[in-house]
């Protein structure tokens, strides 16, 4: 029986992964296109702008040692806090948050899960959720980067958002990173956000 429904749920996930939806996001980076393709899509490597390399320039080295991931951050940034499988950083009202998710049971279903996760954020960009989405590779690690759309009240939090899967420490794991700010502030921390976003290096 546990067999049958697993069968059944990768026949779903594998039919949504083939929904024809083609829409192509405003694009505020300047991400460089690689010959990768992902069911048709094409797959971006980080390629900041002037403006996103200028938004961390003299900035400061911030260290995931326990996961092996590093961000270089504008200098103004402080350390929130930093766990086994938690970190956050932030500064002038915009944030960088981490959580790694240890998923021993998509050592196999990996590929099939980031595509459904592509799927489900283009979906959400359909009904105007989001106002970008694409595949971005960070550091070899291809992974599924959305934005959310301009939220209804300045105050409310707005997303800038990157999915990934790897495997770390002999451990497959899901990595999210969020940079997010108000809203209203989005649009002047928005080089930063991506800058930062773009620095990432990830051992895998």
């Amino acid at each position: 029986m546990k067999k049958f429904f697993l069968l059944a749920f990768m026949v779903f996930v594998v039919a949504a992964c083939n929904l024809s939806s083609k829409l192509r996001s405003g694009n505020n980076s300047n991400s460089s296109t690689s010959s990768e393709t992902v069911d048709g899509e094409p797959v971006e490597k980080a390629n900041p702008t002037a403006a996103q390399t200028a938004a961390i320039a003299n900035g400061q080295p911030a260290k995931w040692d326990q996961q092996g991931i590093t961000w270089t951050l504008p200098p103004n940034w402080n350390k929130l806090e930093v766990r086994n499988e938690s970190l956050s950083y932030g500064g002038g009202g915009a944030f960088l948050s981490v959580n790694v998710s240890v998923m021993p049971q998509m050592e196999k279903l990996m590929d099939i899960s980031i595509k459904a996760m592509y799927r489900a954020a283009k979906t959400n960009q359909t009904i105007g959720k989001n106002d970008e989405v694409k595949w971005l590779e960070l550091d070899g690690v291809r992974g599924v980067e959305f934005r959310e759309s301009k939220q209804e009240m300045a105050g409310d939090i707005r997303r800038l958002e990157w999915q990934a899967y790897r495997t770390y420490a002999g451990n497959t794991q899901l990595v999210t990173m969020i940079l997010s700010t108000n809203s209203g502030d989005f649009a002047k921390h928005e080089d930063e956000l991506y800058g930062i976003l773009y620095s990432t290096k990830v051992v895998h």
